[in-house]
């Protein structure tokens, strides 16, 4: 598969890990609420509103090459319940707790 085509087979990936009743950990938000038990990855939204930022620095006059690289300062934590009861999996509430988004 190529590089980046994870997004477009997320159904794919989502419904063999639940056909094999694995439990499985994705990057993005999207594959928790398309049915994958649980993901953990930098918010793409924090990450979006950060580029304004160097998008203003560049127009401003300054070299795209000399701007620092950054890393995601914010990550989410998305958890589908729904999967979870099908894969009999109890979640501990600590965990529940941390969750950005719970998917009922």
């Amino acid at each position: 598969m190529a590089a980046g085509s994870t997004g477009i087979h997320r159904d794919l990936f989502i419904r063999l890990a639940a056909q094999h009743r694995l439990p499985a950990v994705y990057p993005f938000g999207y594959y928790a609420k398309s049915g994958g038990l649980i993901s953990y990855g930098p918010d793409s939204f924090d990450q979006f509103r950060r580029v304004a930022g160097y998008v203003d620095r560049i127009l401003k006059g300054e070299k795209p090459a000399d701007l620092p690289v950054q890393n995601p300062t914010k990550y989410e934590l998305v958890i589908n319940l729904k999967t979870a009861k099908a894969l009999s999996l109890e979640l501990p509430a600590s965990v529940l707790a941390r969750a950005d988004e719970v998917i009922e």
